[in-house]
């Protein structure tokens, strides 16, 4: 199992590496909702845990990134419109349905890479 992650990180990573993106960023995800559904986000939309959103640091508000789980392979495609993760060395907080369309949310976190679309 060990191995399989490290191809599946390995392939990310060429991927990555070949990619025309602007950005590229690997490091831990998490996922937040509850609490927070509902209330303003950083970007002044509604909070809606059922979108498919995320929260990162600097990226701008409504770039949209590619979130590729290094343990799967799985990948979504998400919009920034929040800011965090402030826990950490993570790099990116989804949203309660960007973490189970990835995955990982009854794991609570996991490691991605994310590159900018």
């Amino acid at each position: 199992m060990i191995r399989k992650a490290v191809v599946v990180a390995a392939i990310a990573a060429t991927v990555l590496s070949f990619s025309s993106a602007a950005y590229a960023q690997c490091g831990g995800a998490s996922w937040y909702g509850p609490g927070f559904n509902g209330k303003k986000a950083a970007s002044g939309e509604t909070f809606n845990e059922n979108a498919m959103t995320a929260a990162h640091r600097s990226l701008p508000f409504g770039t949209k990134v590619l979130v590729t789980d290094q343990r799967t392979g799985r990948a979504i495609e998400v919009t920034i419109n929040d800011r965090g993760p402030f826990v950490g060395k993570r790099i990116i907080d989804l949203s309660k349905a960007a973490a189970t369309e990835l995955g990982f949310r009854n794991r609570g976190t996991t490691s991605v890479c994310i590159s900018q679309l």
